[in-house]
């Protein structure tokens, strides 16, 4: 538990807000070999908080007030309509979700319409592209190659589909990615992987616009529970892989180094 991707006590809402100001500073002069990742578990947090403080944290990532930064967290039940979402592809009335507890959000970012909720690992990488990774098609692909990493951890063979964005095993969709790059190449948004979700929510949405394509997730691959704490460490890795991070600031972390 000590990563919090756990429900957060009363007053949580505010210390999420507050946390964007607790990032470290980077080193003076970092390259992009010897940039250090910060990564931080924000805990369980609402879909409308989660926006702010990736707002907040963007502003200073563009202003040079943080590093590269990968928020790791969870979301209660809530389906995300993206800037090329259909509303159609929300399957269910809106009393129906509420009295499910599923909340209906506007993203910001690209695709379609997706689902969070518990037992689900989202990751919303705030980097700095400049200056050799501005370009949107590669960076999608370093996302979709740290998601196959991540799942090779655990021994599964993940795939791409040329057709969709995302991570598969054998045909279904393990990992979903939408994102949102702003001015001065910063991103924000990013992906979610099903660690231990309840996939039976999935029946709410045309999973990213993707009619028949079935959703799996690491428990069920795997016939053990893997919950988003156990899969944190894996997915942590892989970025520093892909991205070729000189170093990383992960608190109470396995992969501190």
């Amino acid at each position: 538990m000590k990563r919090g991707l756990v429900p957060r006590s009363a007053g949580a809402a505010a210390e999420d807000r507050r946390a964007a100001d607790t990032i470290p500073a980077p080193a003076a002069g970092a390259t992009r070999g010897g940039r250090t990742l910060a990564v931080r578990y924000p805990g369980r947090i609402a879909y409308g908080p989660a926006l702010e403080l990736q707002a907040t944290l963007v502003e200073r990532r563009r202003r040079g007030e943080i590093p590269d930064t990968l928020l790791l967290l969870e979301h209660p039940h809530v389906i995300t309509l993206g800037s090329s979402g259909c509303a159609g592809h929300v399957l269910m009335p809106a009393d129906e979700l509420a009295r499910r507890g599923i909340a209906l959000h506007e993203a910001g970012r690209g695709g379609d319409v997706t689902y969070h909720g518990p037992g689900q690992l989202v990751g919303y990488p705030i980097l700095d592209l400049k200056p050799d990774r501005r370009d949107l098609h590669r960076y999608l692909r370093s996302l979709e190659a740290v998601l196959v990493r991540a799942l090779g951890a655990f021994g599964l063979h993940g795939e791409r589909d040329e057709r969709a964005t995302g991570a598969w095993v054998g045909g279904a969709k393990v990992a979903a990615i939408g994102i949102r790059v702003s001015s001065g190449w910063i991103t924000s948004h990013g992906f979610a992987l099903n660690a231990d979700t309840d996939l039976s929510c999935f029946d709410a949405i045309v999973p990213c616009g993707l009619h028949g394509r079935p959703v799996t997730s690491l428990s069920r691959l795997l016939d053990r529970r893997v919950t988003p704490e156990l899969a944190a460490p894996a997915v942590v890795a892989a970025m520093v892989a892909e991205f070729g991070y000189g170093s990383v600031d992960d608190p109470g972390g396995a992969n501190s180094k």
